[in-house]
């Protein structure tokens, strides 16, 4: 296996991590469930996608945005990462030819929204496949309480018959301590590690100003 701080640098550019990334990841790594509360541009998807490229077999990634899902990709590609996702955008063929290096092997991160995991035929699929690790990407919408409430988000604790063995990481950067409650019970969270970054953020300063209001003569 390569070295954490190696692939950190040779598929993501950084020489350092940032605060909890690493806890986080070796966590993972260990086969354990962790929930990763970070801000947004914290360094969320670091968490999983480092692992994905240590482990050996499929990381799944689970996400509602269709438009994240590409952005991460293409990312990830740009980077020399075998990564791909299936979503309503594919074709019949592209969708084909994603099953197809799926099946041999040649795909290291799965993106996939939460209404196709719900399918009893890709639930099929996936038992085939040698997944290592599940994460759930903006996991807050598994949460009544949460203010993205996604239905589908409900049925993904699923994949914890499907995929027994699996390690899960659920992450979000906005959740309440009932909507973490809520996140850890759903998903069947198995003595999850809970890392909370800070929300503070050091390179934003505030300072309040009085300004003086002039009317405007006519």
């Amino acid at each position: 296996r390569m070295q954490l701080h190696e692939v950190l640098k040779t598929y993501f550019g950084y020489d350092e991590f940032r605060p909890l990334q690493r806890e986080a990841i070796e966590q993972v790594l260990a086969g354990r469930d962790a929930f990763v509360l970070m801000p947004t541009g914290g360094g969320k998807s670091l968490c999983y996608q480092l692992p994905a490229l240590v482990l050996d077999g499929l990381t799944l990634v689970v996400s509602p945005l269709i438009a994240l899902m590409k952005d991460q990709v293409d990312g990830l590609q740009a980077n020399g990462v075998a990564a791909g996702f299936l979503n309503s955008t594919l074709s019949g063929a592209e969708a084909a030819s994603m099953y197809r290096q799926l099946r041999n092997g040649e795909i290291k991160m799965l993106y996939v929204a939460p209404e196709r995991l719900v399918l009893e035929s890709f639930q099929d699929f996936l038992r085939e496949l040698p997944i290592s690790l599940i994460a759930i990407d903006e996991a807050h919408c598994i949460s009544q309480w949460g203010h993205d409430f996604r239905p589908d988000y409900r049925n993904l604790n699923s994949l914890r018959q499907v995929v027994p063995e699996a390690p899960m990481i659920a992450l979000t950067a906005t959740a309440t301590e009932r909507v973490r409650k809520d996140i850890v019970s759903e998903l069947e969270l198995r003595d999850p590690h809970v890392f909370i970054s800070s929300f503070n953020r050091s390179n934003f300063s505030y300072h309040i100003e009085p300004v003086a209001l002039q009317t405007e003569k006519q």
